[in-house]
């Protein structure tokens, strides 16, 4: 089979959890003995830290620039149409793929999936079906409100709450169904237990929306050992009213490679998932469960279909700094607590596996392909 696979942008250069769980069920369709194809914009992040994988163009154009959207002019946006257009057209040409599998499209041309026929399947991980029409200067000038939703022939949510979302959105998809993420198995070697030393933990991307500030002004409330981790990158404003907010119980760190990852959960003695915003998945809390590390979090969004307070992690409401500590604290209290979080998040953990989300990519590629 022969799959020619569209989003936004792809590893080495990205943002978040998306580009990565993509690249993942790419390589997993290579394993499986397809080619594949892989296009995306030509935007560029910085010097790579790793090469690119193979058979990747980065061609496309898109709306995005330097974390903005820059209002372009009619004929600028009639080049950006007609470039992206003949760009997928040359592929299509080219590559002569059995299969399209549509991925991130925030910021995109979404007149692309418009213009071929062949089967297709999008993948939604994020709210890129309520943002993207926004932000797609060309469909805003024909007046579209929403994508068409006909011009793909099956729908893949990464958790019910996304394809909920979007249906509350006006939405209505002939063919879908919910795929969730899952941990790669560097996730799934669980760490010694420590012996509790208030090393608390936050791994992800810095946003205002990732509520590190509730994680940070928590610390008041809890004994002067108490320190926090960031490991992180993003936002930089926001990483500057952090670190003015922090005092010298907090420290910020790059996000370090994926194979260290493990190392750097196992060092702590309680992951924090403080989130703000409806999340559509969080994957930081089953790497942590994986290593063995119990969670404290606020279970808004997507997370919410895995996380069970005080059966696999620990929950409180977003915002509420106090209401974090207490349960860091409980932790803290009760070495029974913890292993029994620890036993639970394990399997919650061993539930969630990239290998099946994965597979579960390819299967439905290998039935559109198959008609």
């Amino acid at each position: 089979m022969r799959i020619l696979t569209v989003g936004n942008m792809y590893p080495p250069h990205h943002l978040g959890g998306y580009e990565l769980i993509w690249r993942s069920a790419v390589r997993h369709h290579r394993a499986a003995g397809h080619d594949v194809r892989v296009l995306t914009t030509d935007v560029r992040l910085g010097e790579p830290a790793e090469p690119d994988d193979p058979d990747c163009f980065r061609d496309l154009r898109w709306y995005w620039k330097d974390h903005a959207w820059p209002r372009l002019a009619f004929p600028e946006r009639l080049r950006l149409e007609r470039e992206n257009a003949r760009t997928l057209r040359r592929h299509v040409g080219e590559f002569r793929p059995d299969v399209v599998a549509w991925w991130a499209m925030g910021g995109m041309s979404l007149s692309l999936p418009k213009r071929t026929t062949l089967p297709s399947a999008a993948f939604v991980l994020d709210d890129w079906l309520d943002y993207a029409p926004k932000e797609d200067q060309w469909g805003r000038l024909l007046r579209r409100r929403r994508f068409d939703t006909a011009t793909v022939d099956h729908w893949v949510f990464i958790s019910e709450y996304t394809r909920e979302r979007a249906q509350s959105q006006g939405y209505v998809f002939a063919s879908s169904e919910v795929n969730p993420a899952g941990v790669g198995e560097e996730f799934l070697t669980a760490a010694p237990p420590r012996e509790w030393s208030w090393r608390l933990l936050y791994v992800g991307r810095i946003d205002e929306r990732k509520g590190i500030d509730t994680a940070i002004r928590a610390l008041e409330h809890l004994p002067a050992e108490a320190t926090l981790r960031v490991v992180g990158s993003g936002d930089e404003a926001a990483e500057q009213r952090l670190r003015a907010l922090a005092g010298e119980r907090v420290t910020f760190e790059c996000i370090v490679p994926r194979e260290d990852l493990p190392a750097v959960y196992a060092e702590a003695d309680a992951v924090l998932f403080p989130v703000r915003w409806r999340e559509p998945w969080g994957v930081v809390p089953l790497e942590a469960m994986g290593v063995g590390r119990p969670v404290v979090a606020t279970g808004r969004g997507g997370s919410g279909e895995y996380l069970r307070d005080g059966e696999n992690a620990l929950l409180f409401d977003a915002d509420d700094e106090a209401a974090l500590a207490w349960q860091v604290t409980r932790l803290a209290d009760d070495e029974g607590l913890r292993e029994r979080l620890r036993a639970a998040g394990r399997a919650t953990a061993e539930a969630h596996t990239a290998a099946a989300h994965d597979a579960r990519v390819t299967a439905i590629l290998e039935g559109l392909a198959r008609g």
